[in-house]
């Protein structure tokens, strides 16, 4: 099994600069999850919501349109799927879809960005916490993988410049300490498990500063799995060739 996900920044942006079916066309996913989608299904195509061979999820912002957002295609049917964490306040902003299948539980999430506001912080803390409650009671049952754009690098070697932005959200001691604590409860950061020196593997760069030309990035998403399916996991990919967004796609094979 194939799994990718990607913060698109905007699907129909992606679909309007044919982004989006190459993808599906290339690596052929098993799943596809999606992040930062900005729309409503209404909004998309027909062909783009209903892609033969798979099944569609879309959560969708209802606190402001055209604002965050995820999707999920995805091969094999699932047998029940959760729009949300189950708390008004961070399920109106359309963040996370919860797929269980018969073998595991995916779990696609947005996550706050955080900045330009100390209540924005705020929000994005309190989102972590109670999305750690949430995986942590699940993982505690079935196998659990946790993917998307986390919008924290964890270490140092994860992004380009950790000085500069030791006092920025995105790489605060508190966002990252929120990181330690949820690998602590069990889950394996895959991308590090396989790769655990690489430096400049980035999924993230600003576009203002043309930032992908020179490399000056960020690793901000992740697939995180749990004890119990960490085994099944045989391999990761950042898939930087691919543009369309400000982040580029990664992979994990099951």
């Amino acid at each position: 099994m194939k799994i990718i996900s990607w913060n698109t920044n905007g699907l129909r942006a992606t679909l309007r600069d044919n982004l989006f079916f190459p993808l599906f066309e290339k690596e052929q996913p098993d799943i596809l999850a999606l992040q930062e989608t900005k729309c409503d299904p209404s909004q998309l195509p027909d062909e783009a919501v209903h892609i033969p061979g798979y099944h569609s999820y879309f959560a969708v912002s209802t606190y402001k349109k055209g604002y965050s957002g995820v999707a999920v295609y995805t091969k094999e049917e699932p047998t029940k799927v959760e729009y949300g964490l189950g708390i008004p306040r961070f399920d109106e902003q359309g963040r996370t879809l919860v797929l269980h299948f018969k073998d595991f539980v995916f779990i696609n999430c947005y996550f706050p960005n955080g900045g330009g506001a100390p209540e924005k912080l705020q929000y994005k803390l309190d989102f972590y916490d109670v999305f750690l409650a949430f995986a942590d009671k699940l993982a505690k049952k079935v196998p659990v993988l946790v993917t998307g754009d986390v919008n924290v690098a964890h270490e140092e070697i994860d992004l380009a410049r950790p000085k500069e932005n030791s006092k920025h959200v995105g790489f605060l001691p508190i966002e990252r300490a929120w990181l330690d604590e949820f690998l602590s409860h069990g889950f394996t950061d895959v991308f590090r498990h396989f790769y655990p020196t690489k430096t400049e593997a980035y999924t993230y760069w600003d576009q203002f500063t043309h930032a992908r030309e020179r490399n000056v990035g960020w690793r901000i998403d992740y697939f995180l799995a749990s004890a119990k399916l960490m085994p099944r996991i045989k391999g990761t990919k950042i898939l930087s060739d691919w543009y369309g967004s400000d982040h580029c796609p990664i992979s994990v094979d099951l």
